[in-house]
């Protein structure tokens, strides 16, 4: 992937933006209502998005609009989808909240290498190659709140030669789990690596944290034995013991939120040097070493980001609005998940 060696190297690139702002109409925005799926641009040529921004009003009360209504549930049920070079299925496909870091439908201010929350902005920062051209599409299945969407994106076309970089993939899963079923954050084909993942858990009783317990196993290739095997699923956060002392951010990993009486926690990784390569295909899953009977129920949702030699997916992996809205108890509301 491309990443200059410092700020002074000099760059064979031509800098763009795609952006919401009509400088004619001077609207910033495009509106995104309830059941829509808008394009937000399409840019054709080569090169790499070097930084996405975006924000949209609905899940904080509206000065400018008090009789709006609000719910943070659109934190999940806004979907964020990026083509590369002309595919019909998106690379990248994730509800907004998970993919820029906390998928429980609650705000977290903080800033990763790569990724975060920004005081009411969402950013990322993953560098993005592109052959042909790219296109952004947000998506609106929430049941109540119509948006409008904020968006920023700046970009490099190149005339350089093909250079030996995958497509940038986010890779979204969700589910409730009995305790000690495996649950799968990432199930992909082809050649690439692996480089982290957002992974937000609940549990359905009060403080109830023993989800915690299940190590990754990773296989690389071959799919009857794991390559890597942990000591615990804190443990890959890089964290332990439920991580005792809260929440904390560092440029690769951290914990955005944790709150133990909602038995809820917001975990991200990113891997660099310690991407996890595959030739022909890669399964991550967590799964819980402690039999059923000492273990309670829970629900996740997870984003897994991952460079790919190929452009799409093979399937649209976002479900339907019930199963989105996974979560037992949102925070800072009186709202249970959908029924």
């Amino acid at each position: 992937m491309y990443k200059p060696k410092s700020l002074a190297q000099f760059r064979n690139a031509e800098t763009h933006q795609l952006t919401t702002f009509n400088h004619v109409t001077k609207v910033k925005t495009i509106a995104v209502r309830r059941g829509e799926k808008v394009t937000i641009g399409e840019v054709q040529g080569k090169g790499y998005i070097t930084q996405l921004w975006m924000t949209f009003p609905g899940w904080f009360w509206q000065h400018w609009s008090p009789e709006s209504p609000i719910s943070q549930t659109i934190l999940k049920t806004l979907i964020l989808r990026i083509y590369w070079d002309g595919e019909t299925i998106a690379a990248v496909q994730a509800p907004v909240g998970d993919f820029f870091g906390n998928g429980l439908c609650e705000i977290s201010n903080f800033a990763s290498l790569y990724f975060g929350m920004s005081s009411g902005g969402f950013f990322c920062k993953f560098p993005m190659p592109f052959k042909k051209g790219f296109r952004i599409e947000v998506e609106n299945l929430d049941p109540v709140i119509d948006t409008d969407v904020f968006c920023n994106v700046i970009y490099q076309l190149t005339d350089d030669e093909p250079s030996d970089e995958g497509y940038f993939h986010a890779q979204f899963h969700t589910g409730k789990n009995p305790g000690a079923e495996p649950f799968t954050i990432l199930d992909a084909e082809g050649r690439g690596h692996y480089v982290g993942c957002t992974l937000s858990m609940q549990g359905e009783p009060h403080t109830y944290l023993a989800f915690l317990e299940a190590p990754e196993y990773v296989y690389v290739d071959d799919m009857t034995k794991p390559r890597i095997i942990g000591t615990g699923l804190e443990d890959y956060f890089l964290g332990g013991w439920y991580f005792r002392e809260g929440t904390f951010i560092g440029p690769f990993h951290g914990v955005p939120s944790r709150d133990t009486l909602n038995s809820s926690v917001a975990m991200y990784r990113i891997h660099e040097g310690d991407s996890i390569n595959f030739k022909e295909r890669i399964r991550f899953q967590f799964i819980n070493p402690r039999s059923q009977d000492r273990l309670k129920t829970f629900a996740f949702s997870s984003v897994a980001f991952y460079y790919s030699d190929r452009p799409g997916e093979k399937k649209d992996l976002i479900p339907g609005v019930e199963d989105l809205l996974c979560w037992y108890r949102i925070k800072n509301t009186d709202r249970l998940s959908m029924p």
